[in-house]
């Protein structure tokens, strides 16, 4: 079988929905394209979470984040379209999207995006 890139984020029901619990993934493998002159950009993308209904399924978030490899995206929309998605997808009560990218030009940039529910 093979495996294909995909926006398609699938969750599972909370096994502990009594508890408040922070489940944290790391992606250190991310790649995307720069906008600007179609280079590749690596990152770390971090994931910190505490679920309410719903948690997200691994693989699925594998194959989303791999999507990104062919997209151009600049770092702040990226990180933050991320957040956007795994939040639509999960509705958690708080969720952070951390994106540690590698030096382009001399620069190491870093993004945090933040999530708490109302």
């Amino acid at each position: 079988m093979i495996t294909r890139p995909s926006k398609d984020l699938e969750t599972f029901p909370n096994p502990r929905r009594g508890r408040d619990y922070e489940i944290s993934m790391e992606c250190p493998e991310f790649t995307c394209v720069c906008p600007r002159t179609g280079q590749p950009d690596f990152a770390t993308i971090r994931i910190r979470y505490i679920p309410q209904e719903l948690c997200i399924e691994l693989k699925s978030l594998k194959l989303y984040l791999w999507s990104f490899r062919e997209e151009g995206a600049f770092h702040e929309d990226v990180i933050n379209r991320i957040l956007d998605d795994l939040v639509h997808a999960c509705r958690p009560k708080s969720m952070t999207v951390v994106g540690d990218f590698n030096i382009r030009g001399g620069i190491h940039t870093v993004i945090t995006a933040d999530y708490k529910a109302d």
